[in-house]
C-alpha cells in the first residue's frame, strides 16, 4: 500500500469521525486519535505493523469497554461507538487493496451515523465535503498511477452527473411516516419545557437560545402581549415543585369566542413530549391530537422529528363557565405550609368584595412592594412562597407565577400555572416568527364566575416590558444586543435553515403529494410515484449513456494525438508523407536518412510522442513542453525533384 494512499485513508477516517467527538466517551475519542497518529508514525517510518495478537487484545479490552460505559452494544449510542472504533482498528491492518475498499465502505456507512446526531445545512455540507475526499480516494485506488488533483476532478463530475438522479429519487421515492430509521426511545433529545416545574426551572431555558418553533401567520400577526404559546398545565403543588398531577382530561372545553380568529402555522423542533403549543385558544389543527380540557393541545405521539401543522385560534374567549366542581375542587388545594402567605390572602378576601378584588390586590402588592425580576434569584427554603414574598422578593417567572397562584388558592379563588412561551422575534426576510427557550414563560389562570378561566400574568406587574418586549428588555443586564449586521446575518441563516427543514426534512408524504399534484400528477399513489421514478432514472441513465457512448465512438484525438498529426501535415506540405503504416519511431527513421538536416529534431520529437502516447509520462509540464516544440518546428521546403 503506498504512501500517498495510506495518508488519504487517515484523512478519510479522520474526517467521518471527528463530528462524533462530542458523543463518543472520551477514553475513545482519545484512543482512536492515539491509534490516527500510530498508524501515521508506523507509515512515515515504514515499521511494520502491530502483531495480529495485539490487535485482538486491544479489540476485546476496547469492546468490554464499550460494553461497561453504555451497559449494551446496541441501540444508536453504543452501536455508532463500536462501529467508529472498529473502523479505526482496520487502519491497523490495512495492507492490501482489499483492505483499503473495506475502509472507504465503512467510511461511507459512518456518513449516515452522522445525519443520527445532526441534519443540519453545516452537518450536510461537512459530509458532502467529506464524500468528496472518500471518493477521491476510491478513485485514486483503482488508479494509482493518476495523481490527486486529477482524482478529485474525476470524482466532481461523478457527483454533478448524481445530481439529476439523485433529485428524482428525492422527489419521488415513497415517504413513509415517522424517521426513516427504526431507533430506540434514546435516539431523540429532549429539550425545553417539562411536566413539572420548581424556581429555576424556566430560568435555566432563558439562557437558551435553541429554537423551540417557528410560526407564520396566515394575515396580520397579534401583538406580542397577546402572543402566550400555551404548553404544560400544572396544577398539583407540593411546596415547591408544581406539577401537572394526573393525566387531564381530553374532554374539549366549552368557550365562546369574543374576537375574530387567526390562522397560522407552527413548525414545531422535536422535544420527546406530547404537547404542541398554539395560541389561547385553539379550535382546529391539522394533526391528530386532543384539546384537553384544561385546554392543553396533545399530539397522538411524542413529537421526535420536525412537525409541521396549521391552527386556527381565538385570543379572546370565555372557557368553561361552568367548569366541573371536581376541577373546581382540584384548583384549590394547598399544602399545608407557608402560614404567611396564608394569612395574607386571608386578609384581601375579607377586605375584598368579590374575586376580581383578590386578584387586583395580588397584583398591586407585587407592583408596590419592592419586588424584582432576576435571573438569578436568592435560594428559597422549606416554606417557599413565605421566602419569597416577605424575604427575598426577587424571582423570575416561575416564582411569580408559583406564589400568585398560591395565594389565590389561599384566597378561596380557583387557580392554576400555566407553562409554555411568550412572544417571539420576527424574522423580517422570511415573514416568520422565531420562538426560542429563552422565551419560555410560566403565568396563571384563574377562575372567576361569568368569565370562566382568565389568564393572569403577575410578571407583567413586576417587568411588563418581559411581555411587550422580550426578555432582554425586561434584564437589560442579559441583553444581548449584536450589531444590526450581525442580526440580519443570524434572520438570513435562519431564513435559509427554515427553508432547509420545510423543503429537505419536512419533505413528508403531505408536501410531496401536495408537490407532486402542482405538477400535475392526480390521483397520487405509490404505484404511480414508483412508476414515475423508474421512467424518470431510467431516462437520465439513458442520457447519460447515449452522452458516453458518443464520445467514445467519436474517436476524437487528445491534445498529443493532436499535435502529432499537425508536425505530419507539415512534413507532407515538404513532400515527406506519413505511410498509413508506419508508426512514428519508423516514420522519423525515415525522414533522418532523406533530410539530415532534420534528423535529431525528428526522433526527439518521434521519441517524446511515444512516451507521452503510450508510456507512463502524463505529467502536464511534458505535455505543454512537446506541444511547444511541435508549434516551433519549421515548415521546410519541398525537396528538390530528381533530375
Amino acid at each position: 500500500m503506498s504512501k500517498p494512499l495510506t495518508y488519504a485513508l487517515l484523512l478519510t477516517i479522520l474526517m467521518v469521525t471527528a463530528p462524533h467527538a462530542g458523543h463518543l466517551p472520551l477514553w475513545v475519542s482519545a484512543l482512536c486519535g492515539t491509534l490516527l497518529l500510530w498508524r501515521a508514525y508506523l507509515t512515515y517510518s515504514g515499521n511494520p505493523l502491530p502483531k495480529r495478537w495485539l490487535l485482538m487484545l486491544i479489540t476485546i479490552a476496547s469492546s468490554s469497554g464499550i460494553f461497561i460505559s453504555f451497559n449494551t452494544l446496541f441501540g444508536r449510542e453504543a452501536s455508532v461507538t463500536l462501529l467508529i472504533l472498529l473502523t479505526t482498528l482496520k487502519l491497523m491492518e490495512l495492507r492490501t487493496a482489499r483492505d483499503a475498499i473495506v475502509l472507504i465502505y465503512l467510511a461511507c456507512f459512518i456518513i449516515i451515523t452522522n445525519f443520527l446526531y445532526s441534519q443540519s445545512i453545516p452537518t450536510a455540507l461537512y459530509l458532502f465535503a467529506t464524500l468528496m475526499v472518500i471518493l477521491t480516494t476510491w478513485v485514486h485506488l483503482q488508479t494509482p498511477s493518476i495523481t490527486f488533483k486529477p482524482c478529485a476532478r474525476i470524482t466532481s463530475i461523478l457527483l454533478l452527473q448524481a445530481i439529476p438522479l439523485v433529485l428524482i429519487l428525492f422527489i419521488l421515492f415513497p415517504r413513509v411516516q415517522g424517521p426513516l430509521w427504526g431507533l430506540p426511545q434514546d435516539a431523540f433529545a429532549s429539550s425545553g419545557l417539562d411536566d413539572k416545574m420548581s424556581p429555576g426551572s424556566l430560568s435555566r431555558l432563558s439562557l437558551s437560545d435553541e429554537v423551540a418553533f417557528r410560526v407564520n401567520y396566515t394575515g396580520d400577526p397579534p401583538r406580542r402581549e397577546q402572543m402566550y404559546w400555551r404548553g404544560p398545565v400544572l396544577w398539583d403543588f407540593d411546596g415547591r415543585t408544581w406539577t401537572s398531577g394526573k393525566a387531564a382530561q381530553t374532554t374539549a372545553p366549552q368557550f365562546t369566542e369574543l374576537e375574530q380568529a387567526i390562522d397560522y402555522s407552527v413548525t414545531l423542533e422535536p422535544h420527546n413530549k406530547t404537547w404542541l403549543f398554539a395560541l389561547d385558544l385553539p379550535d382546529r389543527i391539522s394533526v391528530p391530537a386532543s384539546l384537553t380540557h384544561d385546554f392543553q393541545v396533545l399530539s397522538k405521539e411524542p413529537v421526535n422529528t420536525r412537525l409541521r401543522y396549521d391552527v386556527r385560534s381565538h385570543l379572546g374567549y370565555h372557557a368553561n363557565l361552568h367548569e366541573a366542581e371536581w376541577q373546581i375542587q382540584r384548583a384549590l388545594q394547598l399544602p399545608p405550609s407557608n402560614p404567611r402567605a396564608r394569612q395574607l390572602a386571608e386578609k384581601w378576601r375579607a377586605n375584598s368584595g368579590d374575586d376580581a378584588a383578590v386578584v387586583q390586590a395580588a397584583l398591586t402588592y407585587f407592583h408596590q412592594q419592592g419586588f424584582l425580576y432576576t435571573l438569578e434569584p436568592p435560594p428559597l427554603y422549606a416554606n417557599s412562597v413565605d421566602d419569597f414574598l416577605f424575604e427575598t422578593r426577587q424571582g423570575f417567572c416561575e416564582h411569580y407565577a408559583s406564589t400568585f397562584v398560591f395565594l389565590m388558592r389561599a384566597a378561596h379563588i380557583p387557580a392554576r400555572v400555566v407553562t409554555g412561551y411568550q412572544g417571539g422575534e420576527f424574522n423580517d426576510t422570511g415573514n416568520y416568527y422565531i420562538v426560542r427557550q429563552s422565551d419560555a414563560h410560566a403565568w396563571a389562570e384563574v377562575w372567576l364566575s361569568g368569565q370562566g378561566w382568565v389568564r393572569i400574568d403577575p410578571t407583567a406587574a413586576i417587568a411588563p416590558a418581559r411581555v411587550q418586549s422580550g426578555l432582554s428588555a425586561a434584564l437589560p443586564l442579559m441583553a444581548r444586543n449584536p450589531p444590526q449586521w450581525m442580526r440580519s446575518l443570524r434572520l438570513n441563516w435562519d431564513t435559509i435553515a427554515n427553508q432547509w427543514n420545510q423543503w429537505v426534512l419536512g419533505y413528508n408524504t403531505e408536501r410531496q403529494f401536495a408537490f407532486l399534484t402542482r405538477l400535475g400528477i392526480e390521483s397520487v399513489t405509490w404505484q404511480k410515484m414508483v412508476t414515475s421514478m423508474a421512467v424518470g432514472a431510467g431516462l437520465v441513465i439513458a442520457l447519460f449513456a447515449l452522452f458516453m457512448l458518443r464520445h467514445m465512438f467519436a474517436h476524437r484525438p487528445d491534445k498529443i494525438q493532436t499535435a502529432w498529426l499537425k508536425l505530419c501535415r507539415k512534413l507532407a506540405k515538404i513532400g515527406l508523407p506519413r505511410a498509413a503504416h508506419e508508426g512514428a519511431q519508423d516514420y522519423a527513421q525515415r525522414i533522418a536518412t532523406i533530410r539530415p538536416d532534420i534528423a535529431d529534431a525528428i526522433r526527439d520529437l518521434a521519441t517524446r510522442y511515444s512516451a507521452l502516447r503510450y508510456g507512463m509520462g502524463q505529467d502536464e509540464q511534458t505535455q505543454r513542453e512537446f506541444i511547444r516544440l511541435i508549434k516551433k518546428f519549421p515548415s521546410f521546403r519541398r525537396m528538390p525533384e530528381s533530375s
